[in-house]
């Protein structure tokens, strides 16, 4: 059985970053659609995979990570408008069978991204 999961870990602190808003769209000819939303607990992961089993299925979606809004919470002083506000990761599924990990790396001036497993 398929599934989409992600985690976030916050490199500026050296930790997972918790409470951080995640939306997953998926994107096609006709628009992107709201497919998923979630908060990262304590681990920077989801309580939940994003999508898994027959709602996974062939196609492009996009993460949407709310980075300025995490790190103004945990007190970084961010300049107006933040460097990195709402970060975007556009990927395709081609095998809805596979596990798709797509965790991100962030600070307030970077981040990272891989297909993990």
């Amino acid at each position: 059985m398929g599934r989409l999961t992600t985690h976030v870990l916050d490199t500026a602190h050296g930790r997972p970053a918790a409470g951080l808003h995640i939306a997953l769209y998926r994107l096609g000819d006709s628009g992107e659609a709201l497919v998923a939303d979630a908060i990262t607990n304590a681990d920077g992961r989801t309580e939940a995979a994003l999508l898994e089993g027959d709602a996974l299925t062939p196609g492009v979606y996009e993460l949407r990570f709310a980075l300025g809004a995490y790190f103004a919470a945990v007190g970084v002083a961010l300049p107006e408008p933040p460097f990195l506000d709402v970060v975007p990761v556009r990927f395709g599924i081609a095998n809805p069978a596979g596990h798709y990990h797509v965790p991100l790396l962030a600070s307030p001036w970077a981040y990272s991204t891989y297909r993990g497993s």
